[in-house]
């Protein structure tokens, strides 16, 4: 297999057969200056594995919108603290890491869409429908 993509990007769910998708052996087989993007689901890529290319530069970079352990740090000011997460500490200090908190249900049509079901929920509720949003 010859590595021949500048840019992997991820945007699918995560599920047993995604976690992980990149990983050791799929990092070594991209070009050496490949740039992944995740804005899809933290555990997608293995962290270590991620963090290991970047310091054997055998990967180009990454840009992040989500991390595996995300929920934790994301969306707090850590900025008079010590962030205790190794793996996230050592992914900040990479000048070709880019990291931001996961934004996309912050955008106007996320927001109506959670709006628009959790009232429809809310009506089906009280109307004794199914609940097809319900969790068991």
């Amino acid at each position: 297999m010859v590595p021949k993509s500048d840019v992997i990007s991820l945007h699918c769910p995560l599920t047993d057969d995604t976690k992980h998708l990149v990983n050791e052996k799929s990092l070594s087989m991209m070009k050496n200056d490949a740039v992944i993007i995740n804005t899809g689901r933290g555990a997608l890529i293995d962290t270590h594995a991620l963090v290991k290319a970047l310091k054997k530069r055998t990967i180009g970079g990454a840009a992040l919108d989500v991390y595996e352990e995300e929920s934790r740090y994301f969306f707090a000011d850590w900025s008079a603290d010590v962030i205790k997460d190794d793996m996230l500490a050592r992914l900040l200090t990479f000048p070709n890491v880019i990291i931001t908190g996961h934004q996309a249900f912050l955008t106007k049509n996320a927001l109506k869409a959670i709006a628009d079901t959790t009232l429809q929920n809310i009506v089906d509720f009280t109307e004794g429908k199914e609940l097809k949003n319900e969790v068991k």
